[in-house]
This record gives C-alpha cells, sequence and structure tokens, in this order.
C-alpha cells in the first residue's frame, strides 16, 4: 500500500494542529493498533453473524447450529456454568453432582469453560443459552481478529486498514469455521496464538518481563490444549524474528531474547498449573479412547483446503481469504522485503506446512497423542503464519507486478491441483475467482496511485532512475527508516491538489475488505449447511427442556434422593435440565464411571465417554434415583424448530445414597452379565436368567409369569421383539457405542418368552442376554437396603455425611462411582482414600461408629497448587528485578 494510503485513512491531524515537522508524531503507533484492532474485531463480528445469517442459523435463523459436540458437550456445559456462577448447583468448583452420579467439575472447568469470555453466560437468561454461548463465540473469534492485527503492527509498521482485514482473515479462516466455531474452547487457543507471538516480541526486545507470563498463564488458563499448539507456533515466529530482526543480529541478543521467552513461558505456565494440573491428571485418568494411527491427508485434499468453501475433518483447514493466500504466496518474490526476512518466513511457512503431514511432528503438535476425531487441530497456526507473512510482503507497499505474477502463478498452479479433490464445493473456484478479481483491481489501483505520488515519496515500490529497487537496510532499522519516511512523504501528498491520489488508495482498501469479506461469507455459509448435513446434530433448546427443568425443579429432593431427567434431546440432559442422573459427556470422563455403568447396563457414546441414562428399577435402586422424568415427544425432532413434549414425573421408593452391606467383598450370583453385576452390587437375586434358546433370528426361555423381560447386548444394532408387543430399538456399535439394557414386555401368563431379532449386520449377543426382573424381590431387596442404610444424609458442594443405625459393620457404600479424588472415614478418624465396592465408593465399619464423612478432592490440585505458588514467587521477584533495572 502507498504512503499516501496510509496517511488518507489514518487521519493526519488536520491544517493547525500537532506539528507537521519530519519524523514520526507522538503516540502514532499505538493510535495506528488501536484502530487496527477495533476495525478488525467490528469486522470480524459483523462477517460472523452475516455468515450465520447466510446459513439461516439460530440467532438469525430457525435452524439448529448444534452440530456434534456443540450440542452435546459446550451447550450443556454453559448452561451449567450459568447455573454455577449463579450459585443454583448442589455441587461446587470441586464437584458436579448433576453429571455420572458425581464427577470431577474442576477438570471439566479447566476443559471447557476456564476462558474469562465464558463468564458472560452469565448475563443471559436461562432460556437464552444458546444466544449466550453464540455470544461467547463470536467474542472469542472478534478478539482473535483484534489481536493478530494489533501484532502485525507490532512486528512491522503499515497501513492500519490492511493490517485489519489480514487480522479478520486470521480470525475468520476455514480452521475457525470448521472447527472453532462449533468447539468454542479451541477458540482460545485461535487468539491466544498473537498474544503468545507479541508475549516472544516483548521478551525479544527486553519488554513486559511481568505481563508477558500473564498472558502465557491467561492464554493457558483459558484452554491449555490449543495454548501448548498456540505456544508452539509462537516460538516458530520468535525463532524468525530473532534470525532476522536488527536489535537481535548478534548470538548474544539471540540468545538473551530465548531464555527471556522461556523464562515469560515457564513461570506463565507455572502460574496456571493449579487447574492444568489438574486437567493433565483428569486426563490420565480418563476413559481411554482406542489409540488412533495417524494417517497424513491426501496433498489434494491439503491444497483444496486453502480455498473457500471447503469442509472436512479428515483435512486441515487452511483457508485465509484468496487475496491474504495471494498476498501470502508473493513474499519470496518480493524484493522490497529483506532477504533473509523472505527467506526465514518462507521457510517457516513450508516446514510448518510439511509438519502437519509428518507423524513425528504431527504427535509433537497434539503432545504425543493422536486425537480421536479432528487430527489437524492445529492447522490456525498455519493460519496465522501465512497472513504474517501476507503482512510483511504488503506493508511496505503493494508487491511489484513481477512478485504479484508470481504469487499469481503459485495461487494458480494450487487451485488446479486442488481441482479433483473431494472437499472441493460448488461455491469454491466462483468464490475464489470473485475474490481474486477484486484483489487485483484493488492492486492496479495501488499502483496507480503509487505512481501519483510526489517525487520525494518513499514507498515500498519506489524505484530508482535505473530501474531497479534503491539500496535499502535490512531488519527493523530499514522498516523504521521506511516508516519515517512513509511520514514524511505522507504529509507532502496532503499538501497537494490530487484528489485522485486520495481517492484511490481508498478504494484500493474497500475491495480488497470486499473481497475477502465475501469469501469469507460465503465459505461461513456453506461449512455450516455442509456441517448440518452430513454429521450428528441436536434440536434448539426449548419448550421440551424447559418443561423438564420445570419437573425437575419441582420433584429435586436432593440428597434423599436423586432425580433422573430422563432423556431429553441433546445429550447431557442433566446439565441442561437439572436433576442428578447418569448422563456425562465430558473428555475427562473417568474410566471408573464409564466401566461401572456400562457393566451394569447403561449405555454409552464417544466411545464410552458419554454414559447415558438407564430407566431401570434396579439401577435406579442401587443409586438412589427416587423420581424419574419420562418424555413424550408431541412430534419429529427437527433441524429447524425447538422440540416439544409431554414431561411426567415418578417416585419410588429407593434405598438412601449410603447403605450399609455385610461385608466389603458383595454377595450374589457369579457371571459377568450386567444382570449378575446389578444382583451383587444389591445383594439380592432378583432377576431369572435363563439359558434362552437360539433359533436363527429369534430367542426362546421360560421365565415367571408376570416378570418384566430385559434385553442386554451392548454390541447389539437392530430391534428385539417380544412375542406380542412393540419393538425396541438398540444400538450398539462397538467401540463407539455401548447399547442400554432395555425392557421389551411382560412375561404372559405361560411363562413363554419369545423375542425375534431383525440386527443391522451380524447380531452379537453375550452368553446371557435375557434376565427377567421379579418385583416382589426387588421391593423386598429395596426394603432391607432402606431399613439398614442411613437414616440422614447430608452433603454439600463436595462432600457427603451420612448418619447410619447404630452398630452398623460390614461396609458403607456410597452411590457414587469410586473416582480418583474420593477421600473417607468412619467416624472421628482421619480421611483416607475411598475403598471401592463393584466401583463405588466404600467406607470400612466395625460397629463403632455412627457416622462416615467422604470428601473429594480433584487430583493434582495440591501439586498444581505448589507450582503456582512458586511460579508467583518467580514473578514478583522479576518485577523486582526489572523496577530496579530500570531505576539504575
Amino acid at each position: 500500500m502507498p504512503p499516501v494510503a496510509e496517511t488518507v485513512l489514518d487521519e493526519v491531524e488536520a491544517e493547525g494542529g500537532e506539528d507537521a515537522g519530519p519524523g514520526p508524531r507522538t503516540g502514532a503507533p499505538a493510535r495506528r493498533g488501536a484502530r487496527a484492532a477495533g476495525a478488525a474485531a467490528l469486522l470480524t463480528a459483523v462477517l460472523f453473524c452475516l455468515a450465520t445469517a447466510l446459513s439461516r442459523s439460530h440467532p438469525f435463523g430457525p435452524v439448529t447450529r448444534n452440530v456434534v459436540d456443540l450440542g452435546q458437550q459446550y451447550l450443556p456445559y454453559h448452561a451449567y456454568w450459568r447455573s454455577f456462577l449463579r450459585g443454583e448447583t448442589h455441587g461446587d468448583a470441586f464437584l458436579n453432582w448433576n453429571s455420572g452420579f458425581g464427577a470431577n467439575f474442576l477438570g471439566d472447568v479447566g476443559t471447557y469453560l476456564s476462558s474469562p469470555v465464558d463468564l458472560l453466560v452469565v448475563f443471559f437468561p436461562a432460556d437464552r443459552i444458546e444466544l449466550a454461548l453464540y455470544v461467547v463465540t463470536a467474542v472469542k473469534i472478534t478478539a482473535a481478529g483484534a489481536a493478530m492485527a494489533a501484532l502485525l503492527l507490532r512486528l512491522r509498521p503499515g497501513p492500519w486498514p490492511v493490517a485489519a482485514a489480514l487480522g479478520t482473515a486470521y480470525a475468520l479462516s476455514g480452521w475457525t469455521f470448521n472447527f472453532g466455531s462449533t468447539v468454542p474452547m479451541w477458540l482460545d487457543g485461535l487468539a491466544a496464538f498473537p498474544l503468545l507471538c507479541l508475549v516472544g516480541e516483548w521478551a525479544r526486545t527486553g519488554r513486559r518481563p511481568v505481563l508477558g507470563p500473564l498472558v502465557v498463564a491467561l492464554a493457558w488458563i483459558a484452554n491449555f490444549y490449543t495454548a501448548y499448539m498456540a505456544t508452539l507456533g509462537a516460538a516458530v515466529v520468535l525463532a524468525v524474528r530473532l534470525l532476522t530482526a536488527e536489535e537481535t543480529a548478534t548470538v548474544r541478543r539471540r540468545l538473551a531474547g530465548a531464555l527471556r521467552a522461556a523464562r515469560s513461558v515457564l513461570v506463565g505456565v507455572g502460574l496456571a498449573a493449579p487447574l492444568v494440573a489438574v486437567v493433565f491428571l483428569g486426563t490420565k485418568t480418563a476413559d481411554p479412547t482406542p489409540e488412533v494411527t495417524f494417517a497424513p491427508a491426501a496433498w489434494t485434499d491439503v491444497l483444496a483446503r486453502f480455498l473457500p468453501a471447503t469442509a472436512s475433518t479428515a483435512s486441515p483447514a487452511l483457508f485465509i481469504g484468496t487475496p491474504a493466500l495471494l498476498l501470502a504466496l508473493t513474499l519470496p518474490f518480493n524484493r522490497a522485503v529483506a532477504p533473509r526476512v523472505r527467506a526465514a518466513l518462507t521457510a517457516a511457512v513450508v516446514l510448518v506446512t510439511l509438519s502437519l503431514q509428518w507423524e513425528p511432528t504431527h504427535l509433537l503438535w497434539h503432545a504425543g497423542a493422536s486425537p480421536n476425531g479432528v487430527p489437524y487441530r492445529q492447522a490456525f497456526v498455519l493460519c496465522g503464519l501465512l497472513l504474517i507473512a501476507a503482512w510483511f510482503s504488503v506493508a511496505g507497499g503493494v508487491p511489484r507486478p513481477a512478485a504479484l505474477l508470481a504469487g499469481g502463478a503459485l495461487l494458480g498452479g494450487l487451485a488446479w491441483a486442488a481441482r479433483g479433490s473431494v472437499d472441493i464445493d460448488r461455491w469454491t473456484f466462483p468464490a475464489s475467482g470473485a475474490a481474486v478479481l477484486l484483489a487485483l483491481i484493488a492492486a492496479l489501483l495501488a499502483l496507480a496511485a503509487a505512481r501519483r505520488e510526489p517525487s520525494g515519496a518513499v514507498g515500498g515500490n519506489h524505484r530508482d532512475s535505473t530501474g531497479t529497487a534503491p539500496e535499502a537496510p535490512t531488519g527493523d532499522n530499514r522498516e523504521n527508516s521506511t516508516a519515517t519516511a512513509r511520514q514524511d512523504s505522507a504529509r507532502t501528498a496532503l499538501k497537494a491538489p490530487a484528489r485522485p491520489a486520495r481517492l484511490l488508495p481508498v478504494l484500493a482498501v474497500l475491495l480488497l475488505v470486499a473481497a475477502q469479506a465475501g469469501e469469507a461469507a460465503v465459505t461461513g455459509k456453506r461449512i455450516e449447511e455442509q456441517q448440518r448435513a452430513e454429521v450428528a446434530w441436536s434440536p434448539r433448546t426449548g419448550p421440551w427442556h424447559e418443561a423438564a427443568a420445570r419437573e425437575v425443579a419441582r420433584a429435586d429432593a436432593w440428597p434423599r434422593h436423586r432425580t433422573d431427567p430422563g432423556e431429553v434431546p441433546g445429550g447431557n440432559d442433566v446439565l441442561l435440565v437439572g436433576g442428578q442422573g447418569a448422563d456425562h459427556y465430558s473428555s475427562l470422563t473417568s474410566e471408573t464411571t464409564s466401566r461401572t455403568l456400562v457393566s451394569l447396563g447403561f449405555g454409552a457414546y464417544a466411545k464410552g465417554r458419554h454414559p447415558v441414562t438407564l430407566d431401570n428399577p434396579v439401577t435406579d435402586a442401587l443409586f438412589s434415583v427416587g423420581t424419574r422424568m419420562r418424555s413424550e415427544p408431541a412430534e419429529p425432532v427437527r433441524q429447524d424448530a425447538p422440540p416439544r413434549a409431554t414431561v411426567t414425573a415418578t417416585t419410588v421408593p429407593v434405598p438412601p445414597l449410603v447403605t450399609v452391606r455385610p461385608s466389603a467383598r458383595p454377595a450374589g450370583p457369579s457371571g459377568d452379565s450386567a444382570f449378575a453385576r446389578q444382583e451383587r452390587l444389591l445383594g439380592a437375586s432378583v432377576y431369572e436368567l435363563p439359558a434362552p434358546r437360539r433359533t436363527g433370528r429369534a430367542l426362546a426361555a421360560h421365565c415367571p409369569a408376570g416378570s418384566e423381560v430385559w434385553f442386554w447386548a451392548p454390541e447389539y444394532r437392530g430391534t428385539a421383539t417380544l412375542a406380542g408387543q412393540r419393538p425396541v430399538r438398540f444400538d450398539g456399535k462397538p467401540p463407539a457405542v455401548s447399547a442400554a439394557m432395555g425392557a421389551l414386555g411382560t412375561v404372559p401368563a405361560s411363562g413363554e418368552v419369545r423375542i425375534a431379532l431383525d440386527p443391522e449386520g451380524r447380531a452379537r449377543l453375550p452368553r446371557e442376554p435375557v434376565g427377567c426382573l421379579v418385583r416382589a424381590r426387588l421391593d423386598t431387596a429395596v426394603d432391607r437396603l432402606t431399613a439398614t442404610g442411613a437414616t440422614r444424609v447430608r452433603t454439600t458442594g463436595h462432600t457427603v455425611t451420612a448418619a447410619l443405625p447404630p452398630g452398623s459393620t460390614g461396609v458403607a457404600v456410597l452411590a457414587v462411582p469410586r473416582i480418583s479424588g474420593w477421600s473417607c472415614a468412619a467416624g472421628d478418624a482421619d480421611l483416607r482414600p475411598a475403598r471401592a465396592y463393584e466401583g463405588l465408593v466404600a467406607v470400612p465399619l466395625d460397629g463403632r461408629a455412627d457416622t462416615v464423612h467422604c470428601s473429594f478432592r480433584p487430583p493434582g490440585l495440591r501439586l498444581g497448587g505448589a507450582v503456582g505458588a512458586a511460579a508467583l514467587l518467580a514473578l514478583a521477584a522479576t518485577g523486582v528485578l526489572h523496577r530496579r533495572r530500570s531505576r539504575g
């Protein structure tokens, strides 16, 4: 961009204002940075909302945005976060009583909710939680655009409107639309990358030794997973700057800058340790997902992802806008940029691109574990590097025609090579072609404006009488001298009456912004539409959820017994509507919780990390579920309307939350079926377990008349139908989905049980797939456990205290999965790590204690607190030393 463009768009002081003499104005760089950040934030917000509106998605249309985990995890967690912040939950920061019959909440906070932006949900009413999450998402994306725009101007002076446009391009990259906007916690890493690059700049120049670690700590607290990737990316940018900037031209200065950066990172991560350690140890005890072997995407698909309107979870989302990509591709050929800057930045972009496709570096980007699902979560770093390259190529002026032609040739070759990719959309090439056309017109206008500049002007495209670029200093000295000359030429240009010379650069910038904006809006629209058509989705929250929440609030009797909201569309039901059910979908779902519940007949999704409710009277007795909600949908669930249903509550007698068993070894029938495990944990035989005869697609057995037939086959996918009853659907699909135990009907007077199977594929059945529940036996077992169980139970945020009948012996069992972090004691004894009774929390009794007390503390909290305290001392020492040096 020619200097006059920056002058006109920067609104230099009017005649009679500040001193018009040579040299930069006081505070001008800071004002340009603020303008760039503000403009990028505004443009980003407008375009993100426009893309949502064009796709007819909520809140600007009737269609749900709740695809995959956005509806299953992030929406419910933000709903619970709002309730927690307003003091409306039974749990505290340590323990979530609502999910998974008791879950480590601090770990989930560090995984999903620890960003400061997430606090915004507290300002929205409960029935507007989708709008709250959309605002949180938009604010994070907007912050990323503003941070990148400010960083660009810090790396090299240049026209702030162009920096704003490139900041918006970063915030609205393909990674944002394809991954980030539906996984809001990753967006904190998007904003962290430019901020951590800024920390690297401070470390390189010996500035802000206290603020730097605080920024690192904020990034790692907000989301340590993507902050780790952003830190690696910032290290790449810092390495480029240390090798190319004039202030660090000596080995000693480079080493000092690198050490200061390392100190900032170490202290910052240490400050975040109280939360990071809890999350890290939580992942160690989480239900393990199947190992993933990384398979690099085809290069045709990788190249296609640089283009607009492409979507896929199997290849990296690298779209940054065709004009921005064109500018980045001109960098290797732009002789106006110092050679070592060109070489270093180009090498960084190429090496990072290759690192996406090589397994060792793929594992490095993902902290040693190839992730399930999206394998290119670090792609936002490459998007940022490309935009930094684009900025260095354009900050001093529009690249010369030769560089534009070379970059255009590379872009054309990229598009040609990608033409056969399955990721190419019908909108891809029309959108890209229109953006290229607008960008070329903008470049021609800018070049025309440059030719009209006064002869004294010095710009990125200035040539001497021989037609070659003049000698110029390299590194930051060269940039500073160019910036100073630009200010001089700008003031000279203002005195010239050539009005077109002032309008052409304005038009050029407007066309550049229009090209970037149009592509971003089209890309966002198409990606949302493709995701809704191709992946799982959840409906919008509405009357069904509201009716369930009202019934739960009316019936809630915690801790006398639990209230399970039953099945509500969207998953993680209890976080949305309240209650204390089994539903829990988290990356940190404990292996103990998952395996205990699945072994008892509960269903699970997401390879075990999402156990779901089970409407079974035996498990209700085991987990003290006294009130259960059942919903009858009023209509099929649709994408474009909130669902409606009739919700009813049923309350039955159940044992208390704490019961007493005769010994530490469960009594009951042997066997590994869910029916046998339920009986061992209950301490009574309540099922008849026939040995069914299998003939083709039918099972035949004999059970007591009037008993209830239950079918259990966690790997079965299809329907099972008891003679004379309606078919019941089972959705087993190992290893991702375990089908829940299901009721088929009542045994007729003849006692004959005939079950017709209609499997999808091979019917995989366990050795004991059928159990016939005799209700009278269950009632007797419930009465016995109630009579010998706790007479009073009191809970606080993360503790349970129960009063027991005098002389109780054996073992007290708390109806909570024995996840890491539970400590218990009987009577006045000291707390010790809790024991386990068939997967539940247990406390041995000797007949002398008439109370038991249990408390939960997230694993890693003590270690993280110690590291955080040490980091705080190191930060204080750093601040004191820096202040003394400054005074000296």
